[in-house]
């Protein structure tokens, strides 16, 4: 079969065997490039590419799969916090293990997600970017009547103010840079941030952005950042005369006996305008190096770059 594997500074396609072993075979309809697949890059995987999918099973169903999956029998697991498991960093589709940037991808049961009606499978590739933007709204508190700010308009960005509006908040503004930033902003109903927040969400990926972020933070308001910041200054003069919550968010997990990943699909069902705002650029898997040129340049009007095998 058909499959990207990376290969630093870029990535290539190559033919592979069909993915064997344990778990469900899927057949890849949609695999979304994000801020992290670079990282892997810079790294130095040459795992197969890619960790944000959606595919079909042999039976038709429409499903798309959860990246973190933890092993299914730890305590962690048992809780719903698959992303503490002590395989997270052993088995990172697209980094540590192979991705599912190919024909095939094999998964387990416990990752697959059937679709609600009113998604479809070459957009839910967004359920697993969305996950991780729900799971910092809802750590961070994110409820009715709460005044939230997001840092960072890629499309993580953009997902974190769909979530917080999903999850009740009164308002919603979004740091924006670029012009198709600031359109798609407007488009989802979200201002410019003006005054403090209760919650905001960095998204931006280095210290200037979280830097704002706690600027926009109210007295004891709580800042929550997706990802991994490395070598970051913080302002702790800042942060202890505003006594402002900071908080850290990975990946997404399970609550209440509901998945974070149902939850975003249900909201992208609920809202097509998402996928076809955030959907930028769209090419086949043998133009995946293409693909993977047009994602590194996010001014140009790039939100999410998808390859369809």
């Amino acid at each position: 079969m058909k499959a990207v594997r990376n290969a630093p500074p870029g990535v290539e396609v190559v033919e592979v065997d069909e993915p064997a072993g344990d778990g469900e075979l899927v057949r890849v309809a949609a695999v979304s490039i994000c801020a992290s697949d670079f990282l892997y890059l810079r790294y130095g995987s040459r795992q197969i590419a890619g960790h944000e999918i959606s595919g079909t099973l042999a039976d038709g169903t429409a499903v798309a799969v959860e990246a973190i999956t933890g092993c299914g029998n730890c305590p962690h697991c048992d809780a719903g916090d698959y992303q503490f498991c002590a395989t997270l960093l052993t088995s990172a589709p697209g980094m540590t293990a192979p991705g599912g940037m190919s024909e095939y991808f094999r998964a387990p049961r416990r990752a697959l997600l059937p679709l609600p009606a009113g998604l479809a499978v070459w957009d839910a590739c967004l359920v697993e970017p969305g996950s991780v933007a729900w799971h910092a709204c809802r750590l961070g508190g994110v409820g009715p009547g709460s005044r939230v700010a997001v840092v960072g308009a890629g499309g993580i960005g953009i997902l974190a103010a769909a979530a917080a509006q999903a999850l009740g908040a009164a308002e919603v503004s979004v740091e924006a840079r670029h012009p198709h930033q600031h359109e798609a902003r407007e488009r989802i109903g979200a201002t410019a941030p003006s005054g403090l927040y209760d919650v905001v969400v960095e998204t931006g990926g280095n210290e200037g952005a979280l830097h704002r972020a706690i600027e926009l933070a109210r007295h004891r308001g709580s800042v929550v950042y997706a990802g991994i910041l490395e070598d970051v200054r913080l302002p702790h003069a800042q942060l202890a005369l505003k006594e402002v919550a900071l908080r850290p968010s990975l990946g997404y997990s399970a609550h209440d006996g509901r998945r974070e990943f149902a939850e975003v699909a249900d909201m992208l069902a609920s809202r097509p305008d998402l996928p076809d705002l955030l959907i930028s650029h769209r090419y086949p898997i043998d133009d995946a190096p293409a693909a993977f040129d047009t994602a590194r340049d996010r001014s140009r009007g790039v939100f999410r770059v998808v390859v369809e095998p």
